[in-house]
């Protein structure tokens, strides 16, 4: 049997941990452009906000995919990339990965390492791509503040009339002595700009003719 002090305090936490849930799903949509939808989100675990892009383009899952693993390419069309390396090829769909972001002077720069793993699902067709933060798997670099706390994904899903919702989000501290105020009153033109450019890109016939064996299209 359980007493009465637990259970009160069973019903409290599992109260409070729904509404943390609830709270931590509830999206603004800040930006609206082009056809690219901006949104921000309050979390639980940092003061920075969480970021979500979505738009939907006439395109193939492998154009898509062809893009996002054109790592090299980042510095053209990602927001504040200075430098993007493959630093080991684990598999077809897992890379250990280094980037640097550019910031304004006097702020250092940033860098991280991820892991990037592609799935796909066998019955819809749906593709994701996690970035695992991994900030020790390399020495940290002179002059670099190496990014400790990183969340990001894409989501590619099929729809049925040809098109495919784009969905790419981000949550991240970029540590040092930024402010997250400040970062936050930026925070939406940083993916926009990314999505615009992703946009342009992937039109591009590297990308459209692109065939990658492992990635299923939606019949």
């Amino acid at each position: 049997m359980i007493k009465k002090g637990v259970y009160v305090c069973l019903i409290l936490f599992s109260t409070v941990f729904v509404f943390s849930q609830s709270a931590k799903h509830e999206w603004h949509l800040k930006k609206n452009e082009k056809g690219i939808e901006i949104y921000t989100r309050k979390t639980v675990v940092s003061d920075f906000k969480e970021l979500k892009s979505i738009m939907y383009l006439k395109t193939s899952l492998q154009s898509l995919v062809a893009l996002i693993n054109d790592w090299e390419s980042y510095p053209e069309w990602v927001y504040k990339c200075g430098k993007s390396v493959t630093l080991k090829r684990i598999n077809d769909t897992s890379v250990m990965h280094y980037q640097t972001v550019l910031v304004p002077w006097p702020a250092e720069k940033r860098d991280f390492v991820v892991n990037i793993v592609l799935t796909q699902n066998k019955g819809n067709k749906i593709v994701t791509i996690k970035s695992i933060n991994a900030p020790n798997f390399i020495p940290h670099i002179k002059d670099h503040i190496r990014i400790t706390y990183l969340e990001a994904s894409w989501t590619l899903v099929p729809m049925f009339d040809g098109s495919i919702q784009v969905n790419y989000e981000l949550l991240v501290d970029p540590g040092g002595s930024i402010p997250a105020w400040l970062v936050n009153m930026a925070a939406v033109n940083g993916p926009y700009e990314t999505m615009v450019n992703f946009k342009e890109r992937v039109i591009k016939k590297k990308y459209q003719e692109a065939k990658i064996s492992y990635i299923k299209e939606l019949k």
